[in-house]
């Protein structure tokens, strides 16, 4: 197959070209980071707005994977969440006009989106047909509706495009658990190993997490499965809360103490860390329904023993 990764320099969309190059497919990341030398990829360039050259290689392609917007490890801003909204609805909105030029479309679209679509909920867990979409809850900050917002916009964008002979998916992604500098995992591993891995804001907030190779799988099945359409919960299918996430991580790291952080304390953190405390205090309790559905299996379901590989592999990887 030939499979365009729009937005593919990033973690998961290495992980993807690793994965898929590996296999024999021919992989096309059309990106801004033209001077990245990508294994196993070809690396095309585009602005993630505006039509371009970049368009040829998705007329003919078997497959298009669009991961591309703004990373939302950052201070939630108002300039910040524009460009965060922008960046997803524009390059979405683009790639479906590609795809509707195209003489000969791609079978299957793969649109990235977000698990944080659903409501922060503690009680009930969400899956893609009973799950409850967010935006107005009551107990929450009322700006953590804007990045429910952009959820909304951005599969929009994918089911607005005029594309009938494509196959379209949204991917309601959780946080990809994988190792290497500068992704969710690594934030947390450091966290632990300097005394810091303990609840936050007490820990009942719920963490749904999904193993890197399971999304990996994940995506290749959705690709493969000629019946599949509409949104698919990228995540284990067994969320846990924060305390009970952190301390499977220290048991993992063989790190015994892990300092509790009330709210305000996390505050400062994000502060410090230029990120936001929605993505640590928002109760993602999302499920993958669809998935188990259809018949894909986790092969890593739980959290302690995906921890321990993730430690490992990390442990591997660690400059010396």
């Amino acid at each position: 197959m030939k499979i365009v990764i729009p937005g593919g320099t990033g973690q998961l969309g290495l992980l993807l070209t690793d994965r898929l190059s590996r296999a024999g497919h021919d992989v096309v990341i059309v990106s801004r980071r033209t001077d990245l030398n990508v294994p196993g990829a070809r690396t095309v360039a585009w602005d993630g707005r505006h039509a371009g050259p970049w368009m040829a290689e998705i007329d003919g392609a078997d497959a298009v994977i669009n991961l591309a917007g703004r990373s939302v490890n950052c201070r939630y801003t108002e300039v910040n969440l524009n460009e965060m909204m922008a960046s997803r609805v524009d390059s979405a909105t683009i790639v479906g006009t590609a795809i509707a030029q195209a003489a000969t479309p791609p079978k299957v679209w793969l649109q990235m989106s977000t698990a944080t679509i659903y409501a922060h909920s503690h009680d009930r867990a969400n899956d893609e047909t009973t799950g409850v979409i967010g935006g107005a809850e009551q107990e929450v900050p009322a700006y953590w509706g804007f990045s429910v917002d952009i959820a909304r916009r951005w599969e929009r964008a994918q089911l607005d495009a005029p594309t009938p002979n494509t196959r379209r998916v949204a991917l309601r992604t959780s946080i990809v658990m994988a190792p290497g500098a500068g992704g969710a995992f690594d934030l947390l591993w450091r966290m632990t190993r300097y005394g810091l891995g303990g609840p936050v804001a007490g820990g009942r907030q719920y963490m749904s997490w999904i193993h890197d190779a399971d999304f990996v799988r994940a995506v290749e099945f959705l690709l493969t499965h000629d019946e599949l359409t509409g949104p698919f919960n990228l995540a284990s299918p067994r969320p846990l809360p924060y305390q009970e996430f952190m301390a499977g991580l220290r048991a993992a790291a063989g790190v015994r103490v892990g300092l509790p952080a009330t709210a305000w304390m996390a505050e400062i953190g994000a502060w410090l860390l230029r990120s936001d405390t929605e993505l640590l205090l928002k109760s993602r309790r999302v499920v993958p329904g669809r998935l188990l559905d259809a018949g894909f299996t986790f092969d890593r379901p739980d959290w302690p023993q995906a921890a321990r590989d993730l430690v490992a592999r990390s442990r591997t990887s660690r400059p010396t």
